[in-house]
Parts: C-alpha cells; structure tokens; sequence
C-alpha cells in the first residue's frame, strides 16, 4: 500500500495538467451543490445533484429526503465521485497501483459515510425516537453477544438452526468411498429410471460442499436427483497443519480423479458429466485438460459454476495478489501450514464493505436490528482452511502469472492446456460476482474451441448459483458459441444473449437430458464388496471437521 501511494502521489505531483483538472472538477462539484441548496430551498421536490450508483442502498429511505441530510448525503457522493477522478487517470501510475490506491480510498469513504455516525444518520435518530433509545441498548446486547461467541471461537447467533445432517446436507445418501483428503457421497435414486451417464459434482474446498445441498427447498442436488439423475459429491477433508505439503496435483489426482474411479466403478458407465463449481470448477477444468491429453474420454460433459479459468483479470480480488503480498500471505501461512478460513472470508468482506460491514454494523448496533439467519448465511460462516502447499501454487500459478491461460501449467511434470477440451461446455457466471467476475469467467471462450453453453444469472457469487425454480425475481441470458465457432467480446455476447425469466436450473437441465443416453433402472448404492463399499450415510464425516 505504501508503494502504491507513494506511485500514485509522486505522480500527481508531476502532473500539473491533472491538478488544474481536479482543481476544476472540485470548484464545479461545489457549484452543483451550492445550485441544489438554492434550488432545494424554493422546490422541496427538486432533482438532485447527484444519484448514487444502483448497487449503493445507503441513502433509499425517505428520511434522506429531509434537509439537511439531503445536502450532507449529496455533498458525501459528489466528494466520493471527485475521489475517483483523484485516484485513476494519472499518467505514469501502474494499473495495479492505481486500483489499489482507489479501492483504498473507497474503503476509507465508506469509513466516514454520514450514515456510520449518529448526528448525520436521519433514520438512525428516528429509530432512536420511536424506541425511546431501545434500539441502542439492544444493539450493545448484540454487539456483546457477538463478541462472545468470537472469543470463543463459535460461529455467529442463528447458525445453530442450521445443523448439517438435520436441517441442511439432508438429501439421502452414503458416503461410498474415503481417502485422506476427500469423502464420495452417492445420493439415492428417487425415480424409477436414470440417466445412464451419472454427474459428479467437484465443489470449492475454501467452504463446504453443501452450498449445493442446503435446505430441501433450494438444493441442487435433491433437484438433480429428482430429474432422473445419479449424483456424486465430492466432500473434502479440511485440512491441518499436517497437511500442508497437498499441493494443487494431490487435489486433483485424490480428488476429481479417484472419485471418477469410483463412480465408474459404481454405475458401470463409461461416461460422467463433470460439474465444479467456483475453485472446484477451475480445477475439473485442469482435470479434463489433463485426461484430454492422455486420451482419457470418460468426461461427457463438463459443468462450469462462477468458474474462473483466466485469471488476467480476476476482480479486485487481484488487489491482494502481487508478488509482495503472496510473500507476505506466504510467509503468514509457513508457520500455521494453512490458510484459515477467516482471512479469506475478511477479504470478501472488504471487497464489499458497504453491504458487508458497514450495512451490517449500522443495522446490527446501532438500530438494534439483527438479520435472521438463513441457511446460505449459515452455510458461508462455516468455512475451512487451505493447505499451504496448494494455496500458494493456486494464487501464483493462476492469479499471479495466469499460468493455465498462457500455456505454462503443469499436471504431472507436462504441460495441459484448455484448448484440448472438446466436449460441450455449460459455463455459468453471475452479474454480481466479487469473487468470480463473470467477464473473466467469460474468457473461457477464448480458451478452447468446444461448444459453449454460456449463462449469465442475476445474483452473485453464491445467490445466483442457488437459484432454484419458483424463486422470485430470477433471470437469466443464454447463448451458445458452436464448436469453433467465433469467441463474442462480453460485451457482444451481452447484446446477442437471448434473455429469460426464471431459474438457469431448467435450461441447465434440458441441456443435461440431451447430453444423456436413455433413461435405465437406477445403479445400487455402492457395491456390495470391494473398495466403494458403503461407509456410511450422507452427509459423511469430512463434513463436520472444524
């Protein structure tokens, strides 16, 4: 950070041409806020001087309509707007010094945003009023209750509603196969017949599997299962320090690899559809790279969710990734032998602070006002850690040198590249994704010549993936790229994209059916003697490591 300030402010320095800029753009910003007052002044209904952008919630509620909060909410978005000039468009800064620097001095706005402060917050002071300050007093009980539960390491008020195996993780199934870094759980048929081709899920090890499996009402699994389909899940080992040494291969070769054994093993067929989704999307990409290679076909298909397989432009996530950082991150996680699930979950946070923080400490200590729990809320608070070995291959290998798009990545001592993929594709990405910027998961058009399926769906990172049919207000826009056919600018695809209403699960769905062979009896659970016996029922033991 200090570098990156020092780059960005010697360069202003030396920049008279962008002073007399800012200078010009400060003098008018005070005129368009003086003109609103005067306006205001004779016309209570005047338009107003600036609007926020659509994702900023913070100044909705009428109360911000009032004088004087109206001047002191337009004055704070003309000063954030001036910001943003201040801190891009200077000649000689590096690009990822100047994000740096302007993420930085957004996070530092969003510190002195009036609505963080009681004597420039209209609905904080109404809600004082009609509480006879109550809403204080209970939001020192929450914010005590939280503290508690922190120092004692338990995860937030609610999540207790949330119990894996009772009221989430409760599609019916075994846990048909064990090694040291993942459990496969077969899930038990609920129609007479089947799709032949079985699907196996590869989720992201940062969280656990069940994001797919939540309550019976919303899971993609129990969907899947009631569509005609043999499902597989991977469940993986959350790693300690005695596993530091697992690197990206060992995920790979004891993860989507031996599971493929297994399920092969099961059903008996000679094809699976492969889907990932978030790290597990990039790493089943890797894996059928490297089968392609050494001529294995067994992938029919290959399922990507909010997926990243190009990493030149990762997101602000890439804020925290340069070679001082990852040495810093590595330095960190040599002593511990793994990254903890909190500081990643920290730096999701402040990718999104308004929402995540800030929203969340007004509502929750200063209004009184604790948000239900639910159980995506719950399934994000319970998360596990990454052995240092594979973490810090994956942020050098991919974000930091985007080795697998360049041509440079290795499986076993040789080199794989996407461009040997040639099965159909369905690849997903979400408008709202701070992890996963669905541009960048886009870039895997440019990566191999297959036929694409690509969706785009309201929502983000999580949320637009859980998206179950007869959820309100979801949408989607679909197109498909045929075999060698022209890779679309995001942009382009944009424009082109057919746009619907409704769950991506049903299109998703139908692709599925036409990939699949007809409909047989159901395989068994398992087999009855040798290595994929069942072990025991879903969800498994890997599940509940803390």
């Amino acid at each position: 950070m200090i570098q990156a300030f020092l780059d960005w402010s010697t360069h202003l320095t030396i920049s008279p041409g962008k002073q007399v800029q800012l200078a010009a753009k400060a003098a008018r910003k005070v005129g368009r806020i003086a003109d609103y007052a005067a306006r205001r002044a004779g016309n209570a209904k005047t338009l107003p001087a600036i609007e926020p952008l659509p994702q900023d919630r913070r100044f909705v509620d009428p109360a911000w309509a009032a004088q004087p909060f109206d001047l002191i909410s337009q004055a704070f978005l003309l000063n954030q707007q001036w910001w943003h000039a201040a801190t891009t468009g200077i000649g000689g800064v590096s690009r990822h010094h100047e994000d740096m620097v302007n993420f930085a001095a957004r996070q530092m706005l969003d510190v002195f945003a009036p609505t963080n402060f009681l004597a420039t917050n209209p609905v904080l002071q109404r809600k004082i009023v009609e509480t006879g300050g109550q809403c204080l007093l209970d939001g020192a009980r929450h914010w005590w209750e939280d503290v508690e539960r922190l120092s004692r390491g338990e995860p937030p008020v609610g999540t207790e509603q949330f119990r894996v195996g009772e009221t989430v993780a409760v599609t019916p199934g075994k846990v048909v196969f064990r090694n040291e870094l993942i459990e496969l759980i077969q899930y038990t048929p609920t129609t007479q017949t089947v799709h032949p081709e079985p699907i196996l899920i590869v989720p992201a090890w940062i969280m656990k599997y069940y994001i797919l499996d939540l309550s019976p009402e919303n899971s993609l699994v129990r969907w899947l299962v009631g569509q005609g389909h043999t499902v597989f899940t991977i469940s993986w080992h959350n790693p300690s320090r005695e596993d530091r040494d697992l690197d990206m291969d060992d995920y790979r070769r004891l993860g989507p690899m031996a599971a493929l054994d297994a399920v092969q093993a099961i059903t008996g067929s000679a094809k699976v559809h492969g889907l990932g989704y978030c790290l597990g999307g990039t790493l089943l990409a890797i894996t059928g790279a490297a089968m392609a290679r050494d001529q294995d076909e067994r992938l029919a298909t290959l399922t990507l969710l909010a997926a990243q397989t190009e990493f030149s432009e990762p997101g602000e996530l890439g804020l925290f990734i340069d070679e001082a950082q990852l040495n810093l991150l590595e330095n960190l996680m040599w002593s511990r032998g793994y990254l903890d699930s909190s500081q990643m979950g920290g730096a999701f946070q402040i990718l999104r602070s308004n929402d995540l923080i800030w929203s969340r400490i007004l509502a929750t200590y200063l209004l009184g006002e604790r948000e239900p729990m639910s159980d995506l809320m719950a399934w994000n608070a319970d998360g596990t850690r990454m052995p240092f070995a594979m973490h810090s291959q994956y942020l050098r290998q991919l974000f930091l040198d985007d080795d697998l798009a360049e041509g440079h990545f290795k499986v076993a001592n040789r080199t794989v590249t996407l461009s040997a993929l040639r099965q159909p594709l369905f690849v997903v990405g979400t408008e709202r994704d701070h992890v996963a910027p669905w541009r960048s998961v886009h870039k895997i058009h440019w990566l191999t010549s297959a036929e694409i399926r690509f969706v785009l769906t309201n929502g983000g990172h999580n949320a637009g993936i859980v998206s179950e049919p007869g959820h309100a207000h979801r949408r989607f826009q679909v197109a498909t790229r045929p075999v060698d056919g022209p890779a679309l600018d995001p942009d382009d695809w944009l424009e082109q994209a057919d746009p619907q209403e409704g769950s991506w699960w049903i299109d998703w769905g139908r692709w599925l059916s036409e990939h699949s062979s007809d409909p047989v009896a159901p395989p068994v659970m398992g087999q009855s003697e040798g290595p994929y016996h069942p072990i025991c029922d879903a969800p498994g033991h890997y599940v509940m490591e803390r």
